[in-house]
Formats: C-alpha cells, sequence, structure tokens
C-alpha cells in the first residue's frame, strides 16, 4: 500500500472525514467536563493510556506474538477511543456526557501518548538496533490531520446546530463504511502476514478486546462509579480509533503489517459491542 492514491490522498481522507464527524459531536463543554465529574473522568483516561496499554503488552507476550504484530497491538491500544463507542454507550444506556467527554479529551491526549507507547513498543519487542521511533514531521501530520478536522467540525456545530446534528449522522455511517473498507484493504495487501499469524491475530484481538471491556466496566463500578458511567468506561476502552492505528501504520511507521492488528480488531471490536449492547439494553440500570 505504499507510495499509492490510496494510502497518500484517501487514506488521509478518510481519516480526517471520520475526526470531522468527531467534531459534529462535540462542543467545548465537552472538554471542561472533566471539572464536574474529576473522578469518572480521571478513571476512564486511567484506564485507556496506562492499564490497557500494560494489558496488551501481556496479551502480546503471553500469545508470543511475531514483533511487528505485537507493534500493531500496541499501536491500537495506544489509539484513542473511536466515535463509535459513543453511539453503543447510548444504545447501552451508558452515560453518553462522560463518553464524549473521554473521547474529545483522549484524541487529544493520544498525540502525546501515542508516540511514546509506540517507541517504547518498538524498543521492547524489536532486536537492538531495529528501534524507529515516528519521525517527528511525521508526527506533527497526524496532529493536524487529527485536530483540524475536530476543530472544523466543532465549529460547523457552534455555528449551525441542527445542520451538524443532521450532518452527523450521515458522516457517521460513512465513516463505518470507510472504516471496514480501508480494513479490508489492510488485510488484503498483507494477507500474507496475517495467513502465516491468523490464529494468533485473531486470538490477541478478541483477548485484548474481552479485557478491554470487562476492565473498563469493573474498575470504574469496584471504585464507586455508577452502571452508567461503568458503562460508559468500557465502550470507550473497548472501541478504538482503528482508522487512526491503521493510517499510522501505513504513512508513518511506512509497513502495513503494522496496520493488521487494527484492521482485525475494527471487526471484532463492533461484534463484541454489539452483543453487549444488546445485553446491557435490556437490564435495568442498578446505581
Amino acid at each position: 500500500m505504499e507510495g499509492s492514491v490510496v494510502t497518500n490522498v484517501l487514506l488521509p481522507g478518510a481519516l480526517a472525514l471520520i475526526m470531522f464527524g468527531l467534531g459534529l459531536s462535540l462542543t467545548v463543554e465537552d472538554f471542561l467536563r472533566v471539572v464536574r465529574m474529576p473522578k469518572a473522568v480521571l478513571v476512564g483516561l486511567f484506564a485507556q493510556t496506562f492499564l490497557l496499554t500494560f494489558v496488551c503488552a501481556m496479551v502480546c507476550i503471553w500469545l508470543a506474538l511475531p514483533p511487528d504484530l505485537a507493534i500493531g497491538m500496541m499501536l491500537l491500544a495506544a489509539a484513542p477511543g473511536g466515535a463509535s463507542a459513543n453511539v453503543f454507550s447510548h444504545l447501552a444506556h451508558g452515560d453518553l456526557a462522560l463518553n464524549i467527554t473521554l473521547t474529545a479529551i483522549n484524541s487529544v491526549l493520544a498525540l502525546v501518548t501515542l508516540p511514546v507507547i509506540v517507541s517504547l513498543s518498538f524498543a521492547y519487542f524489536k532486536a537492538a538496533g531495529q528501534v524507529v521511533p515516528p519521525p517527528f514531521a511525521k508526527i506533527v501530520e497526524v496532529s493536524l490531520l487529527v485536530l483540524l478536522p475536530v476543530a472544523a467540525g466543532m465549529l460547523v456545530r457552534a455555528r449551525a446546530h441542527e445542520f451538524a446534528s443532521r450532518a452527523e449522522r450521515l458522516v457517521r455511517v460513512t465513516s463505518v463504511v470507510v472504516l471496514a473498507t480501508f480494513s479490508v484493504i489492510a488485510i488484503w495487501k498483507n494477507s500474507e502476514a496475517l495467513q502465516a499469524h491468523a490464529q494468533l491475530v485473531g486470538a490477541a484481538c478478541i483477548l485484548f478486546n474481552l479485557l478491554s471491556m470487562l476492565i473498563g466496566y469493573a474498575l470504574p463500578r469496584a471504585l464507586g462509579l455508577s452502571t452508567a458511567q461503568a458503562i460508559a468506561v468500557a465502550m470507550e476502552v473497548g472501541i478504538h480509533n482503528a482508522a487512526l492505528a491503521i493510517y499510522i501504520a501505513i504513512n508513518v511507521l511506512g509497513d502495513g503489517v503494522y496496520a493488521i492488528p487494527a484492521a482485525v480488531y475494527s471487526v471484532v471490536m463492533f461484534v463484541t459491542a454489539t452483543v453487549v449492547t444488546g445485553w446491557m439494553a435490556r437490564k435495568p440500570l442498578s446505581f
């Protein structure tokens, strides 16, 4: 996929569209809400940034994933929550305001934490002398590709709220289709690597996803947060921005093999989230 119109034009455009759709759902208040619910936000950020990074590393080590696929898993774990988490959380009776806040803050925070986690993953999983940290110019490029569309979406929402609400639904559906398309392309272009380790990658993605949602729900409940808040955190940490992980794997790290875990996970997370949402939607909430 290197050097093609798909990677240089369509993939960045698709990521920008997804981030624009996220911006359509955000307001400045979403970033400030942490002041009113600091405990819930901090628990969610801790689970996403630190706890799940450790869990993902343990999954990779336990399953003895090849270095490139382990780095791909860590890249996925470092990616922020996806906008689809807000939809699933709403359907499962989660705290949607908390979800939106976590998505907003995580998307910005990941611009700092993601390069660090990826660099540490290279240092741990690659042999000595093979460390290839993302170049600074590419980090700036990714930052702009994430922040500018989000800011544009927020501006549209502030100036034309009704239009933004209508457009958000269309962009959300389009984003799912786009993510599915690029996931298929990533798998197809790297089919040999996937075939060689299909069971390992599938097992790693399923195990990491289930652990993410389980920890995302159990930790908030153990710390005294409500069921609705626990559902919000579970969805936030279980559904990642796979499109961002795929983009970084191909356009920053320069190897589509790193994109395989994100491509596979993009399928896994929607299946498990749908099952969990259907189950939670039928249960009365307890606080």
